[in-house]
């Protein structure tokens, strides 16, 4: 009887493994030592807990009854089971199989069963990881905790203070490389896809320069040209026909006349999934068919009908497009590259020099301990 020999299907190339730009960033992390979005602050609430993944490590975020969120590595230091399957009580989470629990630092506080004998509640403990919220989201630093108090974060000073400009709030998980989302959201050549919405149009790329990890860029396009969107977006006195961008690693952002802005903050879960973390904000819009702007009271109240009708069915479109890009990238990553946009290339060649930069560091790091080791002995 004869066999049947099946080739194993093709996967695309890891980082070592690749052989161009595209390949390597397509199989590139990112830096975990900046500050990455977590969730919404008000969707964690007192006494909650998520799993919040991080370029494949679990994280265990959890507010406690005082307020104060925390963050430790999502997994219980005896048998290894998952912490976010447990409760928070108190400001510790608990384990929910012996019922150890863990503080903010990751330290076992209680133990709630026999210690065999022992007199001291022995020191077990997990890693820690830092955390802050502003702009209404939960923030951690999964890289080295203590270079978190010199990372800051964006500043962002239209969203504070007693009066911050109205903003849309989106999230959304997408099924792609967080690599295909920068270009996806400051490649403008893919206006044909928003066609509906118009965001913008007819673009042309005016230059770009990339300064440190930082790559600016400028448009000439026509900006909120939409049928409905349009109608509220205030031409005669907005420049709605340029647009400043910046993949201001690891996060994107944009200006238009310095009246409309957003940005874009994401957390790479692995190499084929990314929590995108939108804000949108607006200084000012106007009522329909007048002059008049719209008091920034009505439009805060305005923002979540705006949400659903415009914004998040214009996302739901570059959603489609991204997931649908990462499975024809699994089939054809060996294809020929074509890309037209100078910009993107800039995008990735920062992704790539950032994630070889970290590499190269936890070489050397692993490099040291193993001397250190050799010498101690």
């Amino acid at each position: 009887m004869s066999r049947i020999y099946t080739e194993e299907p093709k996967r695309p190339p890891s980082f070592t493994e690749a052989k161009n730009t595209r390949q390597r960033v397509r199989a590139a992390g990112m830096d975990p030592n900046y500050w990455y979005p977590a969730a919404w602050s008000k969707d964690l609430e007192n006494g909650g807990v998520k799993d919040v993944v991080f370029w494949k490590r679990s994280i265990a975020v959890f507010r406690g009854e005082d307020g104060q969120v925390r963050a430790i590595e999502n997994r219980c230091a005896h048998r290894q089971l998952k912490l976010t399957t447990g409760a928070v009580e108190g400001c510790n989470l608990v384990c929910p199989y012996h019922g150890w629990a863990y503080d903010g630092e990751g330290k076992v506080v209680d133990i709630p069963h026999s210690l065999f004998g022992k007199t001291k509640m022995p020191k077990f403990k997990v890693p820690s990881v830092p955390t802050q919220e502003r702009y209404g989201v939960v923030w951690i630093f999964p890289g080295d905790p203590e270079e978190a108090a010199n990372v800051a974060l964006p500043e962002v000073p239209e969203l504070e203070g007693s009066d911050p400009w109205p903003s849309i709030p989106v999230g959304m998980k997408m099924n792609a490389h967080h690599s295909m989302i920068i270009d996806n959201v400051s490649d403008f050549s893919h206006a044909y896809l928003h066609r509906r919405f118009r965001p913008f149009d007819e673009a042309e790329l005016l230059g770009f320069e990339t300064k440190g990890d930082t790559v600016e860029l400028e448009y000439d396009t026509k900006v909120g040209r939409g049928r409905f969107n349009g109608l509220f977006v205030d031409h005669k006195n907005i420049n709605t026909n340029h647009m400043k961008l910046a993949y201001e690693y690891p996060y994107q952002r944009s200006n238009t006349d310095e009246q409309i802005k957003h940005w874009l903050f994401l957390r790479p879960i692995d190499e084929r999934t990314t929590e995108t973390f939108f804000i949108f904000y607006f200084s000012s819009l106007k009522v329909p068919f007048t002059s008049r702007a719209i008091p920034n009271r009505i439009l805060r109240r305005a923002m979540p009908i705006a949400k659903r009708l415009t914004v998040q069915p214009l996302l739901a479109e570059d959603l489609d497009a991204l997931e649908a890009e990462q499975e024809g990238w699994e089939r054809h990553f060996d294809a020929p590259l074509a890309e037209l946009n100078p910009v993107v290339k800039a995008f990735q060649d920062v992704t790539i020099r950032k994630w070889q930069g970290f590499l190269d560091r936890q070489t050397t790091k692993g490099l040291t301990k193993k001397s250190r080791g050799a010498s101690a002995t």
